[in-house]
């Protein structure tokens, strides 16, 4: 029996399989965008390798697309078919959870697979991930905790594992830890996105501005080949310069940077669930600054009609509702609101959480975009508490906190709006004055 290049057994006797199998989670990690030859040669070397069907599953469900679930099913029987060594069969199990919407499941098995044989990168990367897409924080930091111990700079992949102790260490709020973990991955790796992505966020979320636009604008010349986390990292960027004002500058980052659509080989993929959340969050932002953004919403508008009944990212639907209220889609959004219900009537924890969260947030966004600001507080209010379920930073979930700002403020609740500035002086080390979509907010409450 082969071994992959940390030493877990590999179900398959072609040594190109394995070394296939090492490139293409090699290319997961790295965020390449390269990953359908790296899967397509990974299973032309062994059409019967369990894991690599895995991965296939895996990969399929990354999009959170439900035209996708099909696909990861198909998948999913393949590996149930050809999978050899318990830790093949436990993927398995974990790839079937995720696929039936139960993200808790899916990293159970994970971990359990992470105590068994804790240098599995592909289990570790893939709980981080839904970890993140799921709110929990906790769990994302234990899961680091858990595994470092067992790894050092000798075994491929080390980088990964100190980007993630950055990610996880910054989203608990523990800013010097995550920069030092970040910093010297990209010390070792400076095309590390992860951990650039990872630094970016600790001087966001400490108000180190002028150094988060050094900080991206110097490592650009990496970033060739890989996949649409460079949006992201544009995205930042253009949150350090809307924190300065400079809104010329974040319009020119959205049309050439993160929503770069006439570029086929670099822009943003139309309606990916990330894609849609960078651009959607900014312009709702630029909005609240009377910033004229022309029709900018009219694409994501088009592209939110085309994903209505489409759930599997909860923290998404409040973006494509944006869209569809700034562009006065009526029909469209109570289309949307519907699908919303009839998928969180399917049962399931996935369903619950788009019905009990998303689907009161959701109701919200559209309700201010109508001019019935009341009401939109009035719906989110009961769930601020529970909304970083929906997965999504600090520094993404800000986008719907200041939809309750907004909201509060222009319907005079000034209750909601202290409630509001309570939370995220709270929440959030740069003071609220200090915070251009809260400046308002704490001027009003001085006054």
């Amino acid at each position: 029996m082969l071994q992959d290049c940390r030493g877990l057994a590999l179900t398959t006797v072609s040594e190109q399989a394995a070394a296939a199998f090492d490139h293409a989670v090699d290319g997961y990690l790295g965020y390449r965008a390269d990953m359908a030859a790296r899967m397509e040669a990974l299973l032309a070397a062994d059409p019967d390798f369990g894991l690599a069907h895995c991965l296939k599953g895996y990969l399929a469900l990354m999009g959170y697309r439900a035209d996708t679930v099909p696909m990861a099913r198909t998948a999913l029987a393949a590996a149930r078919h050809c999978a050899g060594t318990p830790r093949e069969k436990a993927h398995a199990e974990a790839l079937s959870h995720w696929a039936d919407g139960d993200a808790d499941g899916a990293v159970a098995v994970w971990d359990q697979i992470l105590r068994d044989h804790p240098l599995d990168i592909l289990a570790f990367r893939l709980a981080h991930f839904v970890n993140f897409w799921s709110g929990r924080v906790d769990a994302m930091l234990a899961s680091v905790l858990a595994v470092e111990p067992h790894w050092s700079t000798a075994l491929p992949g080390f980088g990964s594992i100190l980007a993630c102790r950055c990610f996880a260490h910054e989203e608990a709020g523990y800013y010097l830890e995550a920069e030092s973990a970040g910093r010297e991955a990209v010390r070792q790796d400076p095309g590390d996105l992860w951990a650039v992505h990872g630094v970016a966020h600790v001087l966001e979320m400490t108000g180190r501005r002028l150094e988060g636009i050094a900080w991206v604008e110097g490592l650009q010349s990496r970033w060739d080949g890989s996949n649409n986390l460079k949006h992201h990292l544009w995205w930042h960027q253009a949150m350090y310069h809307l924190e300065l004002g400079d809104y010329p500058k974040v319009l020119s980052l959205y049309d050439s940077g993160f929503r770069d659509l006439a570029s086929p080989l670099t822009g943003a993929m139309p309606d990916l669930y990330i894609d849609v959340q960078n651009a959607a969050s900014m312009l709702f932002r630029l909005g609240r600054h009377g910033v004229e953004v022309g029709d900018r919403w009219t694409e994501l508008a088009d592209k939110a009609e085309a994903r209505i009944g489409d759930c599997r990212s909860a923290f998404t639907l409040p973006h494509w509702m944006m869209a569809l209220a700034a562009t006065g889609r009526d029909a469209a959004a109570d289309a949307m609101l519907a699908g919303i219900r009839d998928f969180a009537g399917g049962g399931g924890p996935l369903a619950d959480l788009v019905g009990g969260i998303a689907l009161p947030v959701t109701r919200a966004v559209l309700a201010n975009g109508q001019g019935r600001h009341a009401e939109a507080v009035a719906l989110m209010r009961p769930v601020l508490a529970d909304m970083y379920r929906m997965g999504g930073s600090h520094a993404q979930q800000d986008v719907l906190e200041q939809v309750f700002l907004d909201s509060a403020l222009k319907a005079g609740a000034e209750s909601d709006v202290r409630l509001m500035m309570e939370r995220v002086a709270g929440r959030h080390p740069v003071p609220p004055a200090r915070r251009r979509g809260y400046a308002m907010g704490a001027h009003l409450l001085a006054a």
